[in-house]
């Protein structure tokens, strides 16, 4: 048996014995594709480099994900489940520094855990290419709510804008520092840290 058949069959339905085995074969597509999209650009690639980048069919890819726009859905979809939980806690804490500062706190926690920069990452490179996608349209929602509880429309300009700011400087860290200048770890702590300093600024 060659190694492209084996390949092939440990993502076919029937060797997918055991409840995290679909799970992981998920996963693993979704890093993939989530690399090609990013270096490629989405429009530029295809389910069959996706398939031929794991070592796979398309047919055997076709069991987990139909289309590209679901491969995405996947990657968003647990994003959104984020936001959404994210926003009734900030729904049901005063409007304090502290509780700002929470939040801020939660959302780096989640945004540095697993790959969620690299989704990121990707969202902001192929902007123009899933502008359409439904799912990208309720992120942009969901991000706006969030943010409306963050800060208040009372508010002087300046100090909705360094609120707002707080949770933008989490991304921004990763587009605006050239590979290699920093590792993981001090992009974290440093995008953390900025954030941090303008809910301070901001209500001091």
């Amino acid at each position: 048996m060659s190694e492209r058949t084996s390949t092939n069959r440990a993502f076919a339905p029937e060797s997918e014995t055991t409840e995290d085995r679909p799970r992981d074969t998920r996963a693993r597509i979704q890093e993939i594709a989530l690399r090609l999209f990013t270096e490629q650009g989405y429009e530029a690639t295809s389910l069959r480099e996706i398939a031929e980048a794991l070592g796979v069919t398309k047919a055997a890819l076709y069991y987990h994900f139909r289309t590209k726009e679901d491969i995405v859905a996947g990657m968003v979809a647990d994003r959104v489940a984020f936001l959404d939980e994210l926003i009734e806690w900030a729904r049901e804490q005063p409007k304090s520094m502290e509780s700002r500062r929470e939040i801020v706190r939660r959302y780096a926690d989640w945004l540095h855990g697993g790959r969620h920069h690299q989704v990121m990452r990707f969202m902001e490179r192929n902007q123009t290419a899933l502008k359409d996608h439904p799912l990208m349209g309720q992120t942009r929602l969901k991000m706006l709510t969030l943010l409306r509880l963050f800060t208040d429309s009372s508010d002087p300009l300046t100090v909705q804008l360094k609120r707002s700011l707080a949770l933008f400087a989490m991304h921004a860290v990763w587009f605006l520092l050239p590979e290699g200048d920093a590792n993981e770890a001090e992009r974290n702590e440093a995008s953390l840290k900025v954030a941090l300093e303008l809910i301070d600024a901001a209500d001091g």
